[in-house]
């Protein structure tokens, strides 16, 4: 009987895993441990410092991009990978004080980009999770 090898998952553009639409830990886990280079890394800081900042997060994999949010209040976070950093989306990041730096396209949404050699400014990002943790989130 033919072994079958698990298959990596297919890097999309700017090097974003491709990871099935689904619930919980397990499909984030697996889009982190699929996240190029250091940004595997720096994904795992991010999701503990999430579930360490909000202990009953919910958490999913919907467009390629990791979501996290609260039971009932919908999505507040997200991230996503390009070719030289990682972009944090707070979807409601108008909000929070003080603003996250990067500007949308969505009035309400900000994000913030980590790079490779970023030091995460653990207590601001904290502050941030934390804010946009107690907001209505959004809900697609």
């Amino acid at each position: 009987m033919a072994k079958t090898v698990p298959q990596e998952p297919t890097l999309l553009s700017g090097g974003n895993p491709q990871i099935a639409k689904g619930n919980g830990d397990a499909p984030v886990q697996a889009y982190i441990a699929a996240m190029p280079g250091w940004k595997s890394d720096a994904g795992r800081r991010l999701d503990a410092l999430i579930t360490r900042t909000v202990p009953d997060v919910q958490k999913a994999i919907r467009w390629n991009s990791p979501f996290y949010g609260v039971e009932g209040q919908g999505w507040f976070l997200s991230f996503h990978c390009f070719t030289r950093y990682i972009k944090v989306a707070f979807f409601k990041g108008a909000a929070l004080d003080p603003l996250p730096p990067v500007d949308s396209k969505d009035k309400n949404a900000r994000y913030f980009h980590i790079h490779e050699d970023d030091s995460l400014d653990e207590k601001r990002v904290a502050s941030w999770i934390r804010q946009a943790s107690e907001l209505p989130g959004w809900i697609p």
